[in-house]
């Protein structure tokens, strides 16, 4: 059991998370430097890095948290080398896929829906959050996406919380997560700013920091900001701003291989 909750970062969306006696694995994508991930409607992007961990790498792990069906965050590698009895946690519509490709264990959560994760008096609650991937109708031709709230629940108690943001943009229904959900330990924010045909499909640095100001967690790691060629809003923008509205403090930045503890340095 790890003694605080810590994540290491594989690359793109992709991490390890040890909370109390549980380990997940985030957004599934082991491609390589090169390799071209399928992000639907014809559409491709090539990768420009190299994940720190292969899928024989990994820990035991207790389930897979995936925002949504993309090629960059569950990817031919991950549909390849997976165990196929892994429960994965995600949207409806990627449970219907994931299923027909034989992952039996897959759960498909509607928003505010909850699924939990028990061992040794410990309960590791999984609620799915709002999220949207493109702007206005925009957003139907994408995959459905979720963000995700992660309690950990130990003697009738909460011990740690945590928002993995997915691939959303920062639009009003994410008001609901801190009214619903105040005193947010962590939150893994996806960033990026990807671009496709000039139009924004994940958080740059400005919608990112926005968001920090909103959700007010005690700790913030961004990732999903490098990997990919449609990626056009670099970490370097992301600290800057947070910098200049004085809230850089709240902010790790962590490389692909490191792990890092979820909880702000004392």
């Amino acid at each position: 059991m790890a003694e605080q909750p810590e994540v290491t970062f594989i690359g793109t969306a992709t991490t390890v998370l040890r909370i109390g006696g549980f380990t997940l694995l985030t957004d599934p994508n082991f491609l390589h430097r090169g390799q071209r991930a399928y992000l639907g409607k014809g559409m491709w992007s090539r990768r420009r890095t190299d994940p720190a961990l292969t899928i024989a790498q990994l820990p035991s792990l207790d389930a897979v948290v995936l925002s949504h069906l993309h090629g960059d965050h569950f990817d031919r590698v991950a549909r390849r080398g997976l165990d196929r009895s892994l429960p994965i946690v995600t949207t409806p519509s990627a449970e219907r896929k994931l299923r027909r490709w034989g992952f039996r264990s897959a759960e498909g959560l509607p928003t505010w829906h909850t699924h939990e994760l028990h061992r040794d008096g410990e309960t590791l609650r999984l609620v799915s959050l709002p999220g949207q991937h493109g702007p206005g109708v925009l957003d139907r031709l994408l995959p459905d996406v979720m963000g995700t709230m992660v309690d950990l629940v130990r003697d009738g108690s909460r011990r740690f919380r945590l928002y993995i943001t997915g691939d959303t943009l920062n639009r009003p229904q994410l008001t609901q997560i801190p009214e619903r959900y105040p005193d947010i330990d962590a939150m893994l924010i996806h960033l990026g700013g990807t671009k496709v045909a000039a139009i924004l499909l994940t958080m740059d640095a400005r919608q990112g920091c926005d968001l920090v100001e909103l959700i007010r967690p005690k700790l913030a790691v961004p990732i999903h900001y490098d990997d990919y060629e449609v990626f056009r809003s670099p970490l370097s923008h992301f600290v800057e701003e947070a910098r200049r509205r004085g809230i850089v403090r709240q902010v790790r930045t962590i490389a692909r291989g490191e792990t890092v503890p979820l909880t702000p340095p004392g």
